[in-house]
């Protein structure tokens, strides 16, 4: 199957799966490093990013701060984005990682809401079914309880919310910005607003700390780029759905990294997810058959 004449809706789709692993072997490499700070964490997440993206605008002869017209949205994005960042990892380094990636995880929800909201993107009832489906199959992993136990995962919800909002200044960066330099310019802000908050918090690390939190960063990138050219190939609402195939691959990490088996809840939520993802895949199918006529 040769890649360039997929439509760009799979194309989108393959990207944020890709995205997706990324950010599930990040937060495991996050969770390794131990009690670290989370600002500590977060600063190196993107410095690692930072160089990433430097070196492929050097390669790809890419310029690095964007145009003018396009500086408030690529603000936004990258102040929603280290928000999101910084209570992920909060809410990673006390819950399970499953149940941390899953409240990370219901940013596609938002997305589509804040694309309706503010870039016009038209949802219909069959869209709207699927997200609901999949976001009531999400409360099965959550498990919610009130009291307070619950300031972590409230915080996980608010780091999805953030994402969210990332993820819908990436969408209108659409077609007007390289991903390499939305990537650079969000890495960049997040690594100069951490850093004084990272030497305030600062605590030693060992070698294998450090060695995972590179980890952490490299992975990151593959998560970031992922969603970048994801959201620049296809709307939020026909896409962001395929995001929750992170829970399955967290699941599977946290089973063999940290032997954490998830309760049968949990594997209800996975199949009520990966049904409404798969009748996703199937409805956009018959759309680019649609628009192949």
């Amino acid at each position: 199957m040769n890649f360039n004449n997929l439509s760009n809706r799979t194309k989108g789709i393959i990207y944020i799966i890709l995205s997706a692993f990324g950010f599930a072997m990040m937060s495991a490499f996050v969770k390794l490093s131990g009690n670290l700070p989370s600002f500590e964490k977060a600063f190196f997440r993107n410095l690692v990013s930072t160089i990433v993206a430097f070196l492929l605008i050097v390669k790809h002869k890419e310029i690095f701060f964007g145009k003018r017209e396009n500086q408030k949205k690529l603000i936004l994005r990258s102040l929603f984005g280290t928000l999101g960042i910084v209570l992920n990892y909060y809410t990673i380094d006390i819950l399970v990682l499953s149940d941390a990636n899953m409240l990370n995880k219901l940013s596609p929800f938002f997305v589509i809401i804040f694309s309706a909201l503010f870039l016009s993107e038209k949802i219909n009832m069959k869209q709207i079914i699927a997200l609901g489906i999949a976001f009531f199959g999400a409360l099965f992993i959550i498990k919610p309880s009130f009291n307070l136990a619950i300031i972590p995962s409230l915080a996980g919800v608010g780091g999805a919310i953030f994402a969210a909002a990332a993820y819908t200044c990436v969408r209108a960066l659409s077609g007007k910005e390289k991903h390499y330099t939305i990537v650079f310019y969000f890495s960049l802000f997040s690594t100069v607003v951490l850093f004084p908050f990272m030497m305030i918090s600062y605590k030693a690390m060992s070698l294998i700390q450090f060695i995972y939190l590179i980890l952490a960063g490299v992975f990151a990138s593959v998560g970031q780029f992922g969603i970048t050219l994801a959201y620049n190939y296809a709307p939020a609402k026909e896409i962001s759905i395929f995001d929750y195939s992170n829970i399955l691959f967290s699941a599977i990490i946290s089973l063999f990294i940290f032997g954490e088996l998830p309760d049968y809840l949990s594997f209800i939520g996975y199949v009520i997810i990966f049904s409404a993802s798969l009748y996703m895949f199937s409805y956009n199918q018959k759309l680019d058959k649609l628009e192949e006529k």
